[in-house]
């Protein structure tokens, strides 16, 4: 019998509706948190409108409004997954695609290129992101060819391109940079969206391992829900009871006691949203924890680059949050590694 070519399978399946509708079903656990999160926002809403409202000498209206435009930018972050998730699996990674391709176009303005890298970075962002995230959205059976794609063919093109450029003014830190962009930006982050894809295996009654029927999409809102508030409890502890500073010459918000604090709560985070994952309880919080310290590590990372290059935010693209980079550094450090520990974790819990 003749078998549909593994090319053509997942041709397919970037255009097959009923599939990618398949995909993305919203079950009652993820409705269940997808509308908790908009019931927090919604109070969190009011909460914002009553303290720009409240006289300047019971309330800073710094922190006020600082406190308004980040509720805003978490409206639009829930607003673009809902709006992915309802359209379908390829729309999902497209606006995932579409984040990195201006994340990365942050990152390469922070330095100025010289006029010969230009072809090369035409390459970058027209040719080489694009394709990633075709090659993601073509499901997991591309796996070994969008996980290859940028850290095997990428690194050995760009440093052949710029060096048939003929410029070797500054060769090895123009390569650097345009790599380390195209990596965290571009490849990391394609992790997320390929969840949504990913086979997941989980122990059943009788201790044989079935394949776990639960909501993909559920699981990516999981993963960028822990990311956000780990965020989110870094910076609370360590304004409440910050000391010690980690790095003061990255970030001199950045502290121990912000840090433990938050890997903490993200953790006890993690155990009470196992139900919308296809972890115990254990797993979930081991999940949490994970993710919570690559976060983190890509929080410092970015701000040693921007230190560097003598900038304080990436862009301006989202109000209250600076650039798109600046929002998703979090996410480009800790989806590849919540994407390869997830089937371990799933079996194992």
């Amino acid at each position: 019998m003749y078998e549909t070519p593994i090319y053509y399978m997942g041709l397919m399946r970037l255009f097959a509706d009923d599939t990618v509708a398949a995909d993305l079903m919203l079950n009652a656990p993820t409705k269940w948190l997808l509308g908790s999160v908009l019931v927090v926002l919604g109070i969190a809403t009011v909460v914002g409108r009553f303290l720009r409202k409240q006289p300047e000498g019971t309330v800073n209206p710094a922190l006020a409004r600082a406190f308004h435009q980040r509720v805003r930018a978490w409206w639009m972050m829930v607003a673009i997954l809902a709006f992915g998730f309802g359209v379908g699996y390829v729309a999902t990674v497209v606006l995932f695609g579409l984040a990195a391709f201006w994340a990365l176009r942050e990152f390469i303005t922070m330095t100025p290129t010289r006029r010969s890298d230009h072809r090369t970075l035409f390459w970058v962002f027209f040719v080489i992101t694009p394709l990633q995230y075709v090659l993601v959205g073509m499901g997991e059976t591309y796996y070994r060819y969008y996980s290859i794609l940028l850290p095997v063919y990428g690194v050995q093109f760009i440093f052949s391109r710029i060096a048939f450029s003929g410029d070797s003014k500054r060769f090895l830190e123009r390569s650097a940079k345009i790599l380390s962009g195209l990596l965290i930006c571009v490849y990391s982050l394609s992790y997320a969206p390929a969840l949504l894809d990913l086979t997941l295996k989980t122990k059943g009654l009788d201790g044989n391992l079935a394949v776990w029927q639960g909501s993909k999409a559920g699981l990516l809102f999981y993963f960028v829900l822990l990311v956000q508030l780990a965020d989110v409890f870094q910076y609370a502890w360590g304004k409440l009871i910050g000391r010690y500073v980690i790095a003061p010459d990255i970030n001199a918000s950045r502290t121990w006691e912000g840090f433990c604090g938050g890997v903490a709560s993200t953790t006890i985070l993690g155990v009470l949203l196992y139900w919308v994952t296809p972890f115990g309880v254990w797993g979930s919080g081991c999940m949490g924890m994970v993710v919570a310290v690559a976060g983190f590590a890509g929080g410092m990372t970015m701000s040693a680059i921007k230190r560097d290059r003598g900038v304080k935010d990436y862009g301006t693209l989202v109000e209250g949050h600076a650039g798109i980079m600046d929002r998703i550094d979090s996410l480009c450090f800790a989806a590849p590694i919540f994407f390869h520990l997830a089937p371990i974790i799933s079996e194992l819990s």
